[in-house]
Parts: C-alpha cells; sequence; structure tokens
C-alpha cells in the first residue's frame, strides 16, 4: 500500500556523453566506457587543458532545425531529456495547471552570452541576435519545457552549482508533498564546454591535468586522481504523486522517498564534510529510513583530492561503510548542474535492475576512503534503499534517498 506522500517515478531522460538518450547511456556505464576525449576543435587550442567530455549525439541531430536555430544548447538538450522522460512516463494526462517543471542549471545559456559577447566586440551592437536574452538566460530550459508540454503548474530553475539538478528533483517531492501539483518534470542540464569556462577551472586547479589517455583522466578515490573533467548534458525524471501513477496505470521505476537540501556556510569551494553529512542524514530521515537501511550510494566524487575525501568521510559518517559505492563521473566527466540529476537516476536504475556501474579508473583505492567502492566489474545484487549525492560550489549540499518499488 502506498503512501499519501509517496512520490514515483515514472519517466527518464538523458543525453550525455555516453549516449542520446537513458537507455544507452545506463548500458555504456554498465560496460565501463568513457565519454571524454581529446578536445580537437580549433577553439580548445593554447587551452592548458584539452580533455573533455561531449556529448556523443550532437542536438541539433535530434530537434528540429528551425526549432534549434532559437534555443542555446543548453536548452536544446534539456527539451531532448524532458521530451524522453515524458514519453517514457506514457505522456500523463494530468489538468496543466497540475504539471509543474523545475530544471536546474549552473551556468544556464554561457555559450550564447560568450559567443554573442564576441559579436558585439567584432561587428558591432546591430549583429546582436534579438534571440540573446531568451538563449542566455538560466531559466530558458525550465520556461522552454514548460511551453512544450503546456506545464501551467509552475516552471522553476534551481542555480546552485553542480548540485542544481538534485535541487531541482528535491524541490519537485516538496511541490508533490505539499499538493500544489500531481506531476512534475524535474532535472537539469548544463552546456558550458568554452574556452573561458575550461581556462577558469584550470585556473583553479580543479581540472585533471594527468599525463595519460583522456579516458583515464576521471578517477574517483583513486590515489592518482588530481581534478575533475569537464563534461555537458542534461538528465530529467518525471514525478508524480503516487496515487495519480496508480490511478492510470503508469510503470513505476521506483519512489523518490526523501531528500534534503543544507548549505555549508563554509567556504565558496571547499568540500564540507559536516555540511554534506547532514544532508544525507536529513533525507535519510524524511524517506523513513535509517542508516542501516541503505544499501547504496551514488557518490558525487568529482575526482577532487579534498573533495573526495570529505564526501568518503561523510559516507561513513551519516551511514556508515557498509553500502556499495560508486561514481559515475569516472565515466561521464562531470556534468556540473546536470550531474545530481544523471547520479539521482543512476542510483534509482541500480535499485530497479539490481546492478552497480563499477568506478573506472579506480587502479589504487585512496587509503583513506574506507567505503566500499565498486571497481573492475558492475557489482549486481538485491537492494531497496539508495542515496545519491550532490554537492556545488557555494557550500550547496543535496541528498535524494530512493527506494524500490
Amino acid at each position: 500500500m502506498t503512501d499519501v506522500r509517496d512520490v514515483v517515478v515514472t519517466g527518464l531522460g538523458a543525453t550525455t556523453p555516453l549516449g542520446g538518450d537513458l537507455p544507452t547511456t545506463w548500458q555504456a556505464l554498465l560496460a565501463g566506457e568513457s565519454g571524454v576525449r581529446t578536445l580537437e576543435e580549433e577553439w580548445a587550442e593554447g587551452l592548458p587543458v584539452r580533455i573533455g567530455a561531449p556529448l556523443r549525439v550532437e542536438p541539433t541531430e535530434v530537434l528540429e532545425r528551425v526549432e534549434a536555430r532559437r534555443l542555446d544548447r543548453v536548452e536544446q538538450i534539456s527539451l531532448i531529456s524532458s521530451r524522453e522522460a515524458w514519453a517514457d512516463a506514457g505522456r500523463p494526462e494530468a489538468e496543466p495547471e497540475r504539471i509543474a517543471v523545475v530544471i536546474g542549471t549552473g551556468c544556464g545559456g554561457s555559450l550564447t552570452m560568450l559567443g554573442q559577447d564576441d559579436v558585439l566586440e567584432k561587428s558591432g551592437p546591430k549583429r546582436v541576435s534579438p534571440h540573446t536574452i531568451p538563449m542566455l538566460m538560466a531559466n530558458g530550459p525550465a520556461a522552454y519545457v514548460s511551453m512544450d508540454l503546456g506545464a501551467l503548474g509552475g516552471a522553476h530553475t534551481p542555480v546552485s552549482a553542480c548540485a542544481s539538478s538534485a535541487e531541482a528533483i528535491a524541490l519537485g517531492l516538496d511541490l508533490i508533498r505539499l499538493g500544489r501539483v500531481d506531476v512534475v518534470v524535474a532535472g537539469g542540464a548544463e552546456a558550458c564546454l568554452h574556452p573561458l569556462n575550461l581556462a577558469a577551472f584550470a585556473q583553479m586547479r580543479a581540472l585533471s591535468r594527468r599525463e595519460c589517455p583522456p579516458e583515464e583522466a576521471s578517477r574517483p578515490f583513486d590515489v592518482g586522481r588530481d581534478g575533475f573533467v569537464m563534461g555537458e548534458g542534461a538528465a530529467v525524471m518525471v514525478l508524480e504523486r503516487a496515487e495519480f501513477a496508480a490511478a492510470r496505470q503508469a510503470r513505476v521505476h521506483g519512489v523518490l522517498a526523501g531528500a534534503a537540501v543544507t548549505s555549508s556556510a563554509h567556504h565558496i569551494t571547499a568540500s564540507d564534510a559536516a555540511g554534506q553529512r547532514r544532508a544525507m542524514d536529513r533525507a535519510i530521515a524524511a524517506a523513513g529510513l535509517g542508516p542501516l537501511d541503505v544499501d547504496h550510494v551514488h557518490a558525487h566524487a568529482t575526482s577532487t583530492p579534498q573533495g573526495d575525501i570529505a564526501e568518503a568521510d561523510a559516507i561513513a559518517e551519516s551511514v556508515g561503510t557498509h553500502p556499495v559505492v560508486t561514481a559515475s563521473k569516472s565515466m561521464t566527466g562531470h556534468l556540473v548542474g546536470a550531474s545530481g540529476a544523471l547520479g539521482a537516476m543512476c542510483a534509482l536504475l541500480a535499485l530497479r535492475d539490481g546492478v552497480v556501474p563499477a568506478t573506472l579508473n579506480l587502479d589504487e583505492p585512496d587509503p583513506q576512503v574506507k567505503l566500499d567502492v565498486v571497481r573492475g566489474e558492475p557489482r549486481t545484487g538485491s537492494w531497496n534503499a539508495a542515496v545519491a549525492n550532490s554537492f556545488g560550489f557555494g557550500g550547496h549540499n543535496v541528498s535524494l534517498a530512493f527506494t524500490s518499488a
């Protein structure tokens, strides 16, 4: 019997460095494939870091030409993933006022902003596109998805760095539990592979400069990790009030049982284990679970020296060392504002399918990490509850708790 506060996941969609849809991405994760490559594009010449994880399928190959021209890349992939998730959910027939959209992003339409600034400098103000503002504004993805679906229950845009899409899912849970809507399309997108962004992260010493084949650069929890790999992508899920989904006999992937958002108020970029632990503790409690109930943790684990240790400590302190842990950024790179939603999907699919992808490039586990991190081959088993972590610059901490359907 479902609780009246239960929120279920009925639809999933993604476009990532591993595939143009979620099934392809999931199978690539299980196969241990990498989406990281050398950036051969002319714009990457002269950069201190020339590796990244671009989309496997170009959005212009999916969208109609006229539609794509008026959208920034981040808006394009938001639409693609939302449409996939909506179709996967069976296109719920809800009143428009009972459907909301929550799409988070860390940078918004930064490619448009930077590109049009170049146009202004080179050609003058009359050459700037009249579509610039709708293309660069951070709420553009949520706005376009809401228009595409005819959703009138609100279009929201969390902007909390790398935690943006996880916070979007947490907000979606709240909107349904508060009784404001029956259906929420929630997730996030990021498309900011640009010379300025790569140069800026490189100047912070946040990106990997490891001398190795590009696919070996992202190595969460490994002693040789030295930074993350910038990626791009989108991930969106459809959340529904359990009774609404049951009434329409919808297929359910799993239950979004709890969520928590905390702030560290510690440092603009440094990780804080205490704030991360509070997020996990509160999400687990909100789900009606205890630490021993958590079987699996999908770690934020960006492959930075300090960040991975902080999170490993937070996991051990919150739920212990028994859960099976993995980190998909070893294969996808860091999708910034989309990473939390993709990680949440990986945690959910691990419960649904009974398999946890291995963490790629974990050749020599850091002895400071006291966790059961899957390496080598995927781990099969039967798990009932999972936590997905997402942490962002600024001290944004989000944990999502899922249970089996």
